[in-house]
């Protein structure tokens, strides 16, 4: 089957007769799977285009120019003119801007000017060069006028005649006197914007400890407040270095799985529940709820005599205890216990020799020697399992060590006893002759 190429999402997830040709390489890439048909095209003149890592903005095509996803433009900015990529056309771009609640400034959206110009390129590309020294020196005038701020980014507009500085503060910092020395030093607009510190590891990039990319710099825009409340949930250890991301607050992927959690305990026990039995109290420990089991310890918190047993089991006990009756174990019978603490690994059980085959091939020109061989290690690896009694009694004294018998190579020469005196002669192998010479 051919796949059609398109030219809107080439460069991310676009089929190709030869397979896919890989995910955009920009944040917060999407796949304007609506690209084939042109209705959605004419259906609406917003355009979405990103700008420096994740900052995005929706334009108006007025001018009906015909864009297509990766295309650079040149759109309207309240100074001058900024460049961007084009990463939406048509109605997923209405859609899109519904979705990351974007609002334009003083309600009017702004237009699209036309597509880039090499003129327009290198003044881009030049004041993209000019955002790193920026930083740098923007944060020793930081730290020189003594301001409890950092400075993560610097973007500097399309044109060059505006650069948005990007900054973290624990607090509100007056920046008024910075406002005035950069502005002087580098002779530019100067706009501040306050960031959290999910969204610097946003703007950043990274990959997460899953492998993937951020999330907060591939598809996330909004950032809802996460509290350990939802790892207790899920019975994550409250380890904090597995809790906290790159931007060292809780992990956002925290509140993705919480409420399907949230639902499965509503069927399992109460966690406050104690179960009584006729020897001791039992308190939660921890809870599988993709398997139904409930662990249970005799102290509150720590893990003594831990207990697993099934939801349903849990049920039965607590029925019990409501009507004044306390069972003798906790576990409906002895062998409960030891059936659920038992490993449920596939492989525990398998032998890694099970495909080792018993009688190998000879080695190449015919040689079955090898083959023999391997047999024979086998049957030295049986006799060396049996008990050690049987191999006194074959030797005809079970406090005798049974004789080993030593294998040489064939090139090994061979040391043989002359006699009563104790010397020894050496006996070497024999050259091979052609069938010519024994004539």
């Amino acid at each position: 089957m051919d796949y059609k190429t398109t030219t809107a999402n080439l460069g991310c997830c676009a089929m190709t007769p030869g397979g896919c040709e890989g995910c955009d390489r920009n944040q917060m890439s999407s796949y304007d799977w609506l690209s084939d048909i042109p209705e959605s095209l004419q259906s609406s003149d917003l355009v979405e285009v990103q700008f420096k890592n994740t900052r995005k903005g929706y334009y108006l095509n007025t001018e009906r120019i015909d864009l297509y996803k990766g295309d650079i433009v040149a759109v309207e900015s309240t100074t001058g003119h900024d460049i961007g990529e084009v990463t939406l056309t048509g109605k997923l771009a209405e859609l899109a801007m519904k979705n990351h609640r974007y609002r334009p400034d003083k309600g009017e959206f702004l237009h699209i000017y036309r597509v880039a110009r090499p003129g327009d390129l290198e003044r881009w590309e030049e004041a993209k060069r000019r955002e790193e020294p920026t930083m740098i020196q923007a944060r020793q005038i930081a730290s020189s006028l003594g301001l409890d701020m950092k400075i993560g980014d610097v973007e500097y507009q399309g044109d060059g005649n505006k650069a948005i500085f990007y900054y973290i503060a624990d607090g509100r910092v007056d920046f008024r006197q910075l406002i005035r020395v950069l502005a002087d030093t580098f002779h530019v607009r100067i706009e501040m914007k306050q960031i959290g510190a999910r969204q610097e590891a946003g703007r950043i990039g990274g990959i997460g400890p899953c492998g993937r990319q951020l999330c907060c710099s591939s598809w996330m825009t909004t950032f809802s407040s996460v509290s350990t409340g939802a790892a207790r949930v899920q019975d994550i250890t409250m380890n904090p270095q597995k809790l906290t991301g790159q931007c060292g607050k809780i992990k956002c992927c925290m509140n993705f799985e919480v409420n399907a959690y949230a639902e499965a305990q509503r069927s399992l026990p109460d966690r406050e529940v104690v179960l009584e039995t006729s020897s001791d109290s039992y308190y939660h420990f921890k809870t599988d709820h993709f398997q139904r089991q409930i662990t249970y310890s005799t102290v509150r918190n720590a893990p003594v005599r831990l207990v697993t047993i099934s939801a349903e089991r849990a049920f039965e006990v607590i029925s019990l205890n409501r009507r004044g009756e306390r069972p003798e174990h906790l576990e409906a019978d002895a062998g409960e216990e030891r059936r659920s603490s038992r490993s449920s690994d596939i492989l525990a059980d398998n032998s890694l020799t099970r495909f080792d085959r018993e009688h190998r091939g000879g080695r190449r020109g015919g040689d079955s020697r090898g083959g023999r061989r391997g047999g024979d290690q086998g049957a030295r690896r049986e006799r060396s399992a049996r008990p050690s009694d049987e191999a006194g009694r074959g030797n005809g004294n079970a406090g005798e060590r049974p004789q080993v018998r030593q294998f040489r190579s064939p090139r090994t020469p061979r040391t043989e006893s002359t006699g009563e005196g104790g010397q020894q002669r050496i006996r070497r192998p024999r050259p091979e002759t052609s069938g010519e010479d024994k004539g």
